[in-house]
């Protein structure tokens, strides 16, 4: 009898399912929407029933349609957008919308804790220095600005945690949301006291942090009434989803690039020694002796989104590959238009929560094709930046490979390799996340042995070299782009106090 695993990808836009069986074979895969919301400048959250309510319609789609029958799948995996924030009471329910890892409104709590924690420590125990990603000056910003929800917190945890607990009714915490908390020791492995202590937190307020292939728990028989999956499936711990695109991209050795054109865009580089960079994350890789240095921009293909939503009249299904065709038309540089695409703040390299979008050297000769190329381009720019960080460290990338959803576009791949100058080889049509979880769910469960093994189900990469008098081009455009930011930075926080109804300054 055939034996499958199934993955799932709690996704900054959408839930996203597929079905893999021990053949090598991806037989099936399936996505619900969702929305992401930012109520207030700065804020980014979701809804968890938006994720649960995906989840199921994901399960009950892609069984059936796949003709597997429920009691064939050996193990369910699910990743997610880490490190996510879920707050749960003592009962289980949720007491808030997620706050998202861009999220960037504790803007004043970071600062205090800068002030109070020493910030070398911090980088030498965690990998990072306080930043917008950390968990804990979001958390601050609960306990002062929703103080009856804080004094409800029963359990914390990450996105794809908050699955496995619906899926399973067990607490547990992939080492990843631990590792990026900036609360964790990457190298001791348990948490700070201290740091919790800074924020008035206590150690139980986390479950146990576990390792991604292990089995937390199994379905249980409200789980199985509501997705269709077999009471009793074993539920290993998952992954972080940029870890395990990583891992479905076949980043696996040393020196391998992987540049990720999700909602926001993420470049990961694969490294056999453990080693952080004061300006980037670090992640264990789902492969054990593996490590990641990687960055994430706040918002990339989520500017894009908000750029069709409101100021494309009509949308429709093809509306992206019009923008792209009327794009293609402009040349390299978008006819000097250059945009910062800061619309959330920015993570890495920047971790600026204040910085904002611009628009530079718009003229009315310029159109909606030329803004879109705009786009393109500084998402681009964005990841040439976080290139440029790496090898200023001395970290060589050797093999670039890229994925997600803005992989489709032919000249946003083409874009990119002109931009890096340097051949990628693209997976446009890869399911990223939700394969390299369910990879791992079969690692966890035996349906594989060898991590080697997740390469039978790349297929045919479309690769893209770059041309050297775009690059060329995209060398001036980029060294302003660079050097925009740093012009404007000190006015940044201006505009926040302008936004601010009280009038009230920054701090």
């Amino acid at each position: 009898m055939a034996r499958y695993a199934l993955g799932i990808d709690i996704g900054t836009t959408a839930v996203k399912a597929c079905l893999i069986n021990d053949e090598g074979c991806l037989l099936a895969e399936t996505s619900v929407p969702h929305d992401l919301s930012s109520p207030e400048q700065g804020w980014a959250e979701e809804s968890p029933a938006d994720w649960w309510k995906g989840l199921t319609n994901c399960c009950k789609d892609i069984l059936p349609g796949s003709g597997v029958a429920p009691a064939e799948v050996q193990g369910v995996g699910v990743s997610g957008m880490v490190p996510t924030i879920v707050l749960l009471d003592a009962r289980g329910n949720v007491l808030r919308q997620s706050i998202q890892q861009q999220d960037a409104r504790a803007t004043e709590e970071i600062e205090l804790l800068k002030a109070r924690i020493d910030q070398e420590e911090l980088f030498r125990r965690t990998g990072g220095y306080t930043n917008q990603q950390h968990v804990l000056p979001r958390l601050m910003w609960v306990q002062r600005h929703e103080p009856q929800i804080w004094a409800r917190v029963h359990r914390i945890m990450g996105s794809y945690d908050y699955i496995n607990y619906r899926l399973t009714g067990v607490h547990s915490l992939e080492a990843n949301w631990a590792v990026e908390s900036g609360l964790y020791d990457i190298r001791a492995r348990r948490w700070i006291p201290e740091y919790l202590e800074t924020g008035g937190l206590s150690p139980d307020a986390f479950p146990p942090v576990r390792m991604p292939t292990q089995v937390i728990g199994h379905i249980t028989g409200d789980a199985a009434r509501e997705t269709g999956l077999e009471l009793g499936t074993p539920v290993v711990a998952g992954s972080a989803d940029h870890i395990a695109s990583a891992l479905s991209a076949g980043i696996s050795r040393a020196g391998d690039l992987l540049v990720k054109f999700g909602g926001g865009g993420d470049v990961l580089f694969c490294t056999s020694e453990l080693k952080t960079h004061p300006r980037l994350y670090f992640d264990l890789h789902d492969i054990p002796g593996h490590y990641i240095i990687n960055g994430c921009m706040a918002a990339s293909g989520s500017v894009v989104k908000w750029f069709v939503q409101n100021f494309v009249p009509g949308g429709g299904d093809s509306i992206l590959q019009d923008l792209d065709r009327e794009a293609a038309a402009v040349p390299p540089g978008s006819d000097g238009l250059i945009l910062l695409p800061y619309l959330l703040g920015e993570k890495t390299p920047l971790f600026d929560p204040l910085a904002r979008g611009v628009l530079f050297g718009l003229g009315l000769h310029h159109t909606r094709a030329h803004v879109f190329r705009a786009i393109l381009e500084a998402v681009s720019y964005g990841f040439r930046h976080h290139v440029d960080e790496l090898e200023a460290s001395g970290f060589t990338p050797e093999r670039a490979f890229g994925t997600n959803g803005g992989s489709r576009s032919t000249l946003w791949q083409q874009t990119a390799a002109d931009v890096l100058g340097r051949s990628i080889t693209y997976y446009p049509h890869h399911p990223g996340s939700a394969l390299g979880v369910a990879f791992v769910a079969a690692m966890g469960t035996g349906l594989y042995s060898d991590w080697s093994q997740v390469s039978l189900f790349l297929g045919v990469g479309v690769r893209r070299d770059p041309d050297g008098v775009a690059h060329g081009t995209y060398d001036k455009a980029y060294a302003i782009y660079r050097d925009l930011y740093l012009r404007l930075k000190d006015d940044f926080p201006r505009l926040v106090d302008l936004h601010r109804p009280d009038g009230r300054a920054t701090t």
